[in-house]
């Protein structure tokens, strides 16, 4: 299972350099809310411990995943922001449904990060059932906000070397 080679969920503080002055925009579906706001908790505290200021955390709430590009697109265009992350949650029902979302919304951020020079994070759960989500949103398997929250933090350090 690739769960289980990679995990961010654990992060060395000592690693990461002080972030006060970062600017993260964090959106967050409404879908599945259980899940997306155990993300975003996961996702603000771990800004925080990497000494990203409270102030500097945007929160934006769309109504689902399938929103999450959109808004993105909107934020770092109306936005000085040094990253962004899409939080949402999508589970796999009886049709067909969710292959188109996870598909739209993947194939969204990544183009946003292909036609912009700040960091979309992609933390969208896109699981089989309930249980797998709860799994991901802090449960067994971590907590995939705290994964999102390290990615951008690391692609934000990323653009200042490479973009002095």
């Amino acid at each position: 299972m690739a769960t289980n080679l990679k995990s961010l969920s654990e992060y060395q503080l000592d690693e990461m350099p002080d972030l006060s002055n970062a600017k993260i925009g964090v959106i967050v579906s409404e879908w599945n809310e259980q899940i997306t706001l155990s993300l975003y908790g996961g996702c603000k505290k771990t800004l925080g411990e990497l000494s990203v200021k409270k102030k500097n955390i945007l929160k934006v709430n769309v109504p689902g995943s399938f929103e999450l590009p959109a808004a993105a697109k909107l934020l770092i265009e109306s936005k000085k922001l040094d990253a962004v992350i899409c939080l949402g949650c999508v589970i796999q029902g009886e049709t067909r449904h969710f292959d188109f979302i996870c598909n739209a919304v993947a194939n969204g951020i990544m183009e946003l990060n292909i036609r912009y020079t700040i960091p979309v994070i992609f933390g969208v759960l896109t699981t089989n059932d309930l249980a797998q989500a709860k799994d991901r949103a802090g449960g067994k398997h971590g907590n995939k906000g705290v994964e999102a929250a390290v990615a951008a933090v690391k692609m934000i350090l990323l653009k200042r070397k490479l973009l002095k």
